[in-house]
């Protein structure tokens, strides 16, 4: 099988999704594609193309890495960050390209080719999965970071360094956030973790805002459209789940310089979300924190119960210490279950450096934060 196609956007092609079906045959033992487009950048502002995958069953892969050159290998024993190593069923298989930006100004073209290698199938070595971590602790305040990124997406760092990087930071858990994907879950999901809690989580990047779903290992199909009521569904069925549907960053900065990062889904604000980041990275960066925090206060103000969050939204290495948001979240363990629990209750505070122990006695009671 072999695929090629060119052709050229313009900013009315913004936000759109570009279907190429394809059939597989039964000996396919490998797919490749290679994927282009130029210019990369106009006037300082970054084209932003990304590619998803499904095969005959649903969604297989998305590489939201942007890049200006971009390839996906998939066999049965392995696969290119963002994709799932796995058999190549015969059948239909569809490729799309995300046109999340498209910067106004020259047009921007891009070529796509698709081939299958056909033969014997590699065989596929089970690697070793990661025994569950023992809780211990009992009852306690833990901090860590509930957004993070790593090559499964955009991010400049690999999921092995990530996990790393939190042990060396004295972190007590993270939740992995990779951009509409959950392919980093499951290498994290076979790495030993001695000390700290990876836990699994996703960030549905879509062209009108983000939201993160923490404790979710399931893909969730982010391509909705704000007044059709699927991004509260989404939402629903995310609590539903026992999980925590948190806007993320909502007063971005918005398109063209960051595409689709501002929130515009006006029935969840906050609707049937549970929580809001209010801190994203650095506070004097660009996510909007103080409008962030004003909108959380609005909220609270109008009788809305909603949890208010943080999160690093690293891509690499952390920076110093005294700049990243991170969660401090009394749980009864540490573990995923109970760390969700606990935001869920609105028992956290964010910190980029002080730990704060607070409480209240009246006689024999004694009430802690959150």
């Amino acid at each position: 099988m072999h695929l090629y196609d060119q052709q050229t956007l313009t900013h009315a092609d913004c936000k759109r999704v570009i279907a190429y079906p394809f059939e597989l045959a039964a000996d396919c033992r490998q797919l490749d594609v290679q994927f282009a487009f130029d210019p990369p950048h106009e006037q300082g502002i970054d084209n932003v193309l990304s590619l998803a995958l499904f095969d005959p069953a649903g969604w297989r892969g998305t590489s939201h890495c942007c890049r200006a050159a971009q390839e996906i290998h998939i066999n049965a024993a392995a696969a290119t960050p963002g994709y799932l190593a796995g058999p190549l069923p015969a059948g239909r298989w569809e490729l799309q390209i995300e046109t999340h930006g498209v910067v106004p100004g020259t047009a921007c073209t891009y070529t796509l080719e698709i081939a299958s290698q056909d033969g014997v199938a590699d065989e596929v070595i089970p690697l070793p999965v990661r025994p569950p971590r023992d809780a211990g602790g009992g009852p306690a305040w833990y901090r860590g970071d509930l957004h993070t990124h790593t090559f499964h997406s955009d991010g400049h760092i690999s999921v092995a360094d990530r996990l790393a990087t939190a042990e060396a930071l004295g972190l007590d858990f993270f939740f992995l956030t990779d951009h509409n994907t959950i392919s980093g879950l499951v290498e994290l999901d076979r790495l030993p973790s001695p000390r700290v809690l990876p836990a699994g989580g996703i960030e549905l990047t879509t062209f009108w805002g983000h939201a993160l779903c923490l404790g979710g290992r399931e893909w969730i199909d982010w391509r909705v459209r704000p007044g059709s009521g699927e991004m509260a569904a989404i939402a629903r069925a995310a609590e539903a789940a026992g999980q925590v549907f948190i806007i993320a960053h909502p007063y971005s900065t918005d398109d063209p310089y960051c595409t689709g990062c501002a929130w515009h889904y006006d029935d969840v604000m906050p609707g049937p979300a549970h929580a809001v980041e209010v801190w994203n990275g650095r506070w004097d960066g660009d996510s909007g924190n103080e409008a962030n925090l004003a909108l959380w206060y609005g909220w609270l103000n109008a009788g809305q119960r909603i949890v208010a969050t943080c999160g690093t939204d690293s891509h690499s290495l952390y920076r110093a210490v005294e700049t990243e948001p991170f969660a401090h979240i009394y749980a009864d363990e540490l573990t995923e279950a109970a760390l969700i629990a606990a935001i869920r209750r609105g028992r956290l505070y964010m910190s980029s450096g002080p730990r704060l122990e607070l409480s209240a006695r009246a006689d024999a009671a004694v009430a802690g934060m959150g």
